[in-house]
């Protein structure tokens, strides 16, 4: 018989992610059993539930979904999480995978498609457009900061960009679409990953390593 699998969807619009359990409930072998808004409700359903599967939306109001996925991958080692995007995928596929996600699926993606990825994952098989193949996907590079020793996701490289050229962090915010507290826990894991403990050390030790290794991120 095969195992049902237990979905948790972390999306902060209620209508699509009513139509996600609507489409994945279609299936017997897939249940919905819990829906969150917000990362921190989203965090407890997972932490709870360890759920097979979470289809977690790539930008929400705290920011973007790098900093959850960790969080998740942390309480639930073993769920497979699903990454929702309108941006280009192909360029987050290495930060996503580095972070321990499964995939990385267009909101435009068809339901056949979405149940392709997922069926993919229960034989142990990941899934990508062909789209991105004929992109040459292998030759796009994770960031990475400090021989490798080091390595920070697609936004963390753009805000410390732009702090190096002097921007404020309200404006950042703005450019990204965050909050500005999500700034905040954006350079706090910077800091962790750079080894450093203030802006200053943040911005020499970046801007030195930029310098060495141009580019950080392809």
């Amino acid at each position: 018989m095969t195992k049902v699998w237990r979905v948790v969807i972390v999306d902060s619009h209620p209508t699509s992610m009513l139509g996600t359990k609507l489409i994945l409930e279609e299936r017997e072998e897939l249940r919905v059993t819990g829906m969150a808004s917000t990362w921190d409700e989203g965090l407890i359903l997972v932490t709870e539930q360890k759920p097979e599967l979470v289809l977690l939306d790539y930008q929400m109001p705290e920011g973007t979904a790098e900093s959850l996925l960790e969080r998740i991958k942390h309480a639930s080692p073993d769920s497979h999480v699903i990454i929702l995007t309108d941006t280009d995928g192909i360029k987050l596929l290495h930060s996503i995978v580095n972070l321990g996600g499964s995939g990385i699926l267009s909101k435009q993606a068809s339901a056949a498609q979405l149940m392709l990825m997922i069926d993919g994952l229960r034989v142990g098989l990941a899934m990508m457009p062909m789209d991105w193949l004929k992109n040459g996907i292998w030759q796009v590079q994770p960031a990475v900061v400090d021989g490798g020793l080091y390595h920070l996701t697609e936004t963390e490289v753009f805000i410390m960009e732009r702090i190096v050229q002097g921007i404020t962090y309200d404006k950042i915010a703005m450019e990204i679409s965050v909050s500005r507290r999500s700034i905040d826990n954006y350079l706090r894991k910077i800091y962790v990953k750079l080894g450093v403990s203030t802006r200053a050390q943040a911005i020499e030790k970046f801007a030195l390593t930029t310098r060495q290794k141009s580019p950080v991120f392809n």
